[in-house]
């Protein structure tokens, strides 16, 4: 089969809204290549990367690159796709370069190439992902999450979800029931599970990452603690619900249901929310606050900050 590779320069702050869009637009993989990685202080307990080679890398931005399958609807769909990252100019996204190419590659060479850009990274002090065709022996007491990113909605290194999982560790109590909003690839989901979680529910609108999240859900052998499901958001979810909602999405997305979150958490439930740009922080804090939550850590990881908040014992 013949892929469509489609390659963005841009830059670290558009990264997490274009590959939002590759991915409704049906890309069926995504590439990130940013030279920051050859350079970062990396933290020594979190987020180790391995064997980068800088031949990989551009020399300034970022390199996204999204793999389409080609079919009579290809230069349509490439089309559509360049305006819906046009228009993330109007939301005040630094779009830098902006400058698009479209090459065609072999099915064989795509699945090999983008296999080098994943490796086995720690993510919490009790959490390491790892690709299914890796090996890796574990340190006691180190708990693994295996991942296929097959359609690559998300591989586990993204600063967002590093972010998210280890705001997760903090947070989730045994027999805590979760929502993961916007599973992608269904790591946040696995990550629960895998502290102790009793149930956890799996929503994301989009089928193609329904279906990586079931995979990689049953990877890990979680199928009885985690139930997938295509949603809306939070749509037809009733008030108390849950435990814990973690969202890992778009800040103007967070910002747009903070009031239904608070309404399907139970009293001190806490929501962790991430995949916000810095300059999007204050936006989204104000949002919580407005919404009745009260802010009890943010933290931060390169350009990305995440948020957790806690809807007040006595709210109903």
């Amino acid at each position: 089969m013949k892929w469509a590779e489609f390659s963005i320069h841009t830059t670290q702050a558009a990264v997490e809204p274009v590959c939002h869009i590759l991915h409704q637009s049906g890309a069926s993989g995504v590439v990130i290549e940013d030279p920051s990685d050859l350079v970062k202080d990396w933290d020594l307990e979190f987020g180790k990367v391995y064997e980068l080679s800088p031949d990989d890398y551009p020399e300034e931005g970022v390199m996204v690159k999204a793999y389409f399958p080609v079919n009579s609807f290809l230069n349509e769909t490439i089309e559509e796709t360049k305006g819906e990252i046009n228009g993330l100019i109007a939301h005040q996204i630094d779009l830098g370069k902006n400058t698009v190419t479209v090459s065609e590659v072999d099915e064989e060479d795509w699945a090999t190439a983008w296999k080098k850009y994943y490796h086995p990274i720690k993510v919490s002090s009790r959490l390491t992902i790892i690709p299914t065709w890796e090996e890796y022996t574990p340190n006691e007491g180190e708990m693994i999450i295996e991942l296929d990113p097959g359609m690559a909605f998300g591989t586990g290194t993204h600063p967002t979800t590093i972010l998210s999982i280890q705001a997760l560790e903090k947070t989730i109590q045994p027999e805590d029931r979760v929502l993961d909003v916007g599973t992608g690839s269904g790591v946040l989901a696995i990550a629960a599970a895998k502290l102790s979680a009793s149930k956890v529910d799996a929503f994301d609108l989009d089928d193609v990452a329904v279906t990586s999240a079931i995979s990689n859900v049953a990877l890990n052998q979680a199928e009885t603690i985690i139930s997938v499901k295509q949603n809306d958001l939070v749509k037809n979810v009733q008030p108390d619900s849950y435990d814990v909602v973690v969202a890992n999405i778009l800040a103007e997305i967070i910002t747009s249901f903070t009031t239904d979150v608070f309404s399907i958490l139970r009293p001190g439930g806490t929501y962790v929310t991430s995949g916000i740009i810095k300059r999007k922080k204050q936006d989204v804090k104000d949002a919580l606050t407005e919404a009745g939550f009260s802010i009890k850590e943010v933290t931060e990881m390169d350009d990305w900050v995440a948020i957790t908040a806690i809807k007040p014992e006595d709210q109903v």
